[in-house]
């Protein structure tokens, strides 16, 4: 008999700004997910303390006071946040995959974290490249966060917001045999303007995600109220000028690109669940697996270093980390024209 795989996708509002009414709310829905019988539960990107719209919303010069707050609000690895969210995770004993804003030292990072049914966190990444307007206030990472890792559910992996438009980060994922990804997003639509960032296209651009990875994809979105919009007042003191109310899409996709949730009102705050057979993935693989048997690495290849960086090395790393060669692609001798 096939075993499935039962998860839920969060699609919900932060306590904007506020670490502790988010992760009070986070421990909520992870029970709630574990009452519903999931075995895994999925939060969105920066969902503590929920994703800055303020960036999107003002001028650099007029920010300071949300910046302030914000780095205020974020959550350090060894924290106390962190360590309630853990002892949640143990105590339903289920896999959680959370997206938040890590502070390390002066620095703010795009981080998502996967922490086990016993409380251990399995695997820690940050964003890759933060998008647009985000790199004022988020740093970079590196390719070591670029990874599938094992579980007792399968192999997991997960990305942020459009890291998912990004083919080669993509195919570095797809390249490691993921069968459960988890896509953290903000909530949909602050730019609806922006036809690049409107739900339409960011849905599409996860559905791709299942279809060229052949894998089972988790979307879960946050939402915003006019409540919280409020939260960062416009010059009238009325919501924010990108608010455009709602933003929740949360949803799952089966490897074959199909959508196997009943979809939410973008409002309504909740949990989606699927229960997922993992061996559909090999079905969706005989047909299209671009890193297998439909790959074509006599024409192209991707070149992933996934080693971790440092800003500052002591003397028995500079070795390791300068010296140290990429393993070289082959390259065929270019034919010498005689005279």
């Amino acid at each position: 008999m096939t075993k499935t795989i039962r998860v839920a996708a969060v699609q919900a509002e932060p306590v904007w700004l506020d670490i502790e009414g988010t992760t009070a709310k986070t421990i909520n829905l992870i029970e709630e997910a574990a009452a519903g019988g999931a075995e895994l539960i999925a939060f969105p990107e920066t969902w503590i303390p929920g994703y800055p719209v303020f960036l999107w919303s003002y001028p650099v010069y007029q920010q300071a006071e949300f910046v302030a707050r914000y780095h205020a609000n974020s959550v350090t690895l060894d924290g106390a946040s962190m360590d309630r969210i853990r002892e949640a995770a143990r105590d339903n004993a289920i896999t959680v995959v959370i997206g938040f804003s890590e502070k390390d030292a002066g620095s703010l990072y795009m981080a998502q974290a996967v922490i086990g049914p016993e409380g251990q966190i399995l695997q820690h990444r940050r964003k890759l490249k933060p998008t647009h307007a985000e790199r004022t206030l988020f740093g970079e990472s590196d390719g070591s966060g670029l990874k599938v890792i094992d579980t007792p559910l399968g192999r997991l992996g997960a990305l942020n917001c459009f890291e998912h438009v990004q083919p080669l980060t993509k195919y570095a994922m797809y390249s490691q045999n993921e069968q459960i990804h988890v896509a953290g997003w903000p909530c949909l639509g602050i730019l609806g303007k922006l036809p690049a960032l409107s739900p339409e296209s960011i849905m599409a651009a996860t559905q791709t995600y299942a279809l060229e990875g052949s894998t089972f994809v988790i979307a879960a979105t946050q939402i915003m109220s006019d409540e919280g919009a409020r939260v960062f007042p416009g010059p009238d003191g009325g919501p924010c000028p990108v608010y455009t109310g709602g933003g929740g899409f949360a949803r799952i996709y089966g490897p074959d690109s199909g959508i196997i949730t009943e979809a939410m009102d973008p409002t309504q705050e909740g949990l989606v669940y699927a229960d997922l057979d993992l061996s559909l993935i090999d079905l969706a693989k005989n047909v299209l697996d671009p890193a297998g048997h439909y790959a074509r690495t006599d024409v192209t290849r991707l070149v992933f270093d996934d080693r971790p960086k440092q800003a500052v090395l002591r003397p028995h790393q500079v070795n390791e980390e300068i010296f140290s060669p990429l393993p070289e692609a082959q390259v065929e001798d270019e034919p010498v024209s005689s005279v």
